[in-house]
């Protein structure tokens, strides 16, 4: 399984919302520590306001915190949300498979439970998993680049 770019940098802004929950947190601050363009967070952040998992604040003195508690943002939930299609192959498509072999292709069934059992354990984890560190041990995990 391959996740997209949005979807990681959106768990990772998560996660650092998740460690540093006592204070708000601002885009600029998390493009920074991740290298990551801030036009691209921009858009991946608002993606999470949409869903529900960030709260943003506008004005001075503004910033984004969780919108919900850590252990209440499951990251298979996360993940859902932010991919834009989680077909595997072209026949996982509700329409337009043109493989030959689709009515009765064991390995569509084969990828379909792979894909099924990705999320469970993804669904078994939730932020507070992803956070149980302390802020030194993120900073050496996710390291200034």
């Amino acid at each position: 399984m391959y996740i997209t770019q949005h979807t990681d940098f959106a768990l990772r802004a998560l996660i650092y919302l998740g460690s540093n929950t006592d204070r708000l947190v601002t885009i600029q601050e998390i493009s920074d520590r991740f290298a990551v363009s801030r036009n691209h967070l921009m858009k991946v952040v608002n993606a999470l306001i949409r869903a529900g998992f960030v709260e943003g604040l506008r004005g001075k003195g503004g910033g984004l915190r969780l919108a919900r508690p850590p252990r209440q943002i499951v990251v298979g939930e996360v993940v859902r949300q932010m991919e834009p299609c989680m077909d595997l192959v072209e026949c996982f498509a509700a329409e337009g498979c043109q493989c030959i072999l689709d009515p009765g292709c064991k390995l569509k069934v084969g990828l379909s439970r792979a894909l099924a059992a990705f999320l469970k354990v993804l669904d078994e984890m939730t932020l507070a998993d992803l956070v149980g560190r302390s802020e030194r041990s993120i900073l050496t995990f996710f390291p200034v680049a």
